[in-house]
């Protein structure tokens, strides 16, 4: 990257951002855009509720709660799903921390990434501290700005950096734009913030976290905070360099369609608590035991076709649920036999059922140059099946499901979220939330009453 030295200040694509996070309206905003970006915030609420029952989660919320409670004075907010008090980056934390760790959020594909999972804990933070009730309409419209300013970060570092770096590396941006925007922070202390959530956020090294799968998951669980923190650092006068993912030469080029192309609706919405990259081979698999009323017992061994980085997943029969969740030949060996891959299927209880550890230990995965050229631009595998009988199926090369194109229609993500959120907080409640959530974009509804319905314990 260019040398801060030769740094012009600032940057068009500072200024183009600046207006964008600031002069935004809901009115600016294509229909179909807000309409989906509620869809995404129903779907990260309903993950929320799922992921509240991690060990991860329970860890991280009283973390949060001991050890980032608020200061005097200070503004706080109740965690989601538990009720009791943090201070905003403390909220920031444990709720990324409890998205993060159930893998079943958004994400944008050339990002290799997840926005979603930081900014609606952001939005929730900033939100719950608003000295007036936030409308319904302001809140899409600062979500949305999150979105569009951290793919586009995503996009910078990305392509100016070797390393392939988590999610929280560049999310984190598109929480301080979020806390900017609500705490009504001037254009250059937006500027400070920016460059103190980029020079603080977590440039952990997603690959290692793929080769030993933990709590720490995607990185998100800093760079919530992180981007949070940075928006009230800057609102007291703290001093940050500017982002070079904005502002930077060889970084400008990500800028130029902000506000003239939404990024928002290019997500994906995962149908399946399981990384990304096991996903078409989990549709691939299904759509063979469908097509072909398969058995468990009829297989005799189960080989998948991939792109490099779906190939490094897990293998083996998963220890914990973060093993569950970044494997490809678990997943695949739960389509086979139970027809699903929901929350249960990554939970411990799974882990000794004798015919997924059979299915398991009968999957293999192959790297497939041609599917390989596709990443990151899509996600593809095939599944080939030999039958105890000789028999060979394949599935041919198949595209992960859940969007882009098409997108989830919104029966589909209503669907997914009464199915994760419904077993945790009932379907009354759930009922509530998703009716609440949908009509965020009327007039005269406030982002408080939903709120008001999250942070009750699950």
């Amino acid at each position: 990257m260019t040398k801060i030295e030769t740094l012009p200040s600032p940057s068009g694509a500072f200024d183009r951002l600046a207006r964008f996070n600031t002069d935004l309206r809901f009115e600016d905003i294509p229909e179909g855009v807000s309409r989906m970006a509620a869809l995404y915030m129903l779907d990260l609420i309903g993950v929320a509720a799922a992921g509240s029952r991690l060990e991860a989660s329970k860890i991280a919320r009283d973390h949060a709660v001991r050890h980032w409670a608020a200061g005097l004075g200070a503004p706080s907010a109740r965690l989601l799903f538990d009720g009791r008090p943090a201070s905003l980056p403390g909220f920031g934390f444990a709720m990324a921390m409890q998205l993060d760790n159930l893998d079943a959020h958004d994400g944008w594909q050339p990002s290799k990434g997840h926005a979603g999972a930081a900014l609606f804990p952001a939005l929730a933070a900033f939100g719950a501290a608003a000295e007036t009730p936030l409308s319904g309409r302001e809140a899409l419209t600062a979500f949305i700005s999150g979105y569009e300013i951290a793919y586009r970060a995503a996009v910078a570092l990305h392509a100016t950096v070797e390393d392939y770096h988590t999610s929280g590396a560049w999310n984190s941006l598109g929480c301080a734009a979020i806390g900017a925007r609500l705490r009504g922070l001037n254009e250059e202390m937006l500027r400070h913030a920016l460059g103190i959530a980029e020079y603080h956020g977590p440039r952990s090294q997603m690959m290692r976290e793929i080769a030993n799968p933990t709590m720490l998951h995607d990185g998100t669980g800093f760079g919530a905070p992180v981007g949070i923190q940075a928006a009230l650092l800057a609102e007291d006068g703290f001093l940050g360099a500017p982002a070079a993912t904005v502002e930077f030469e060889d970084a400008v080029f990500a800028w130029d369609n902000l506000g003239s192309e939404w990024l928002t609706t290019k997500q994906y919405i995962k149908p399946y608590p399981i990384c990304r990259w096991a996903h078409a081979a989990i549709d691939a698999a299904l759509t063979l035991r469908n097509a072909h009323d398969l058995k468990p017992e009829m297989i005799e061994r189960v080989e998948i076709s991939t792109f490099e980085y779906s190939a490094a997943l897990n293998c083996e029969v998963p220890t914990t649920t973060s093993n569950a969740q970044y494997s490809l030949a678990w997943p695949v060996a739960c389509s086979l036999v139970r027809g699903e891959v929901g929350v249960e299927e990554v939970m411990e209880s799974s882990f000794k059922d004798p015919h997924l550890v059979a299915m398991t230990e009968r999957t293999s995965a192959i790297v497939d140059p041609h599917i390989e050229t596709t990443f990151p631009d899509e996600r593809l595998a095939s599944v080939g099946i030999t039958l105890k009988n000789g028999d060979v199926l394949d599935s041919g090369v198949t595209q992960a499901s859940g969007g882009p194109d098409p997108q989830p229609s919104q029966q589909e993500v209503v669907d997914k979220f009464h199915a994760f959120a419904g077993p945790v907080i009932g379907s009354e409640r759930s009922e509530t939330i998703v009716s609440t959530t949908l009509a965020l974009h009327e007039e005269n509804r406030h982002f408080s009453d939903l709120l008001e319905l999250l942070f009750q314990p699950a």
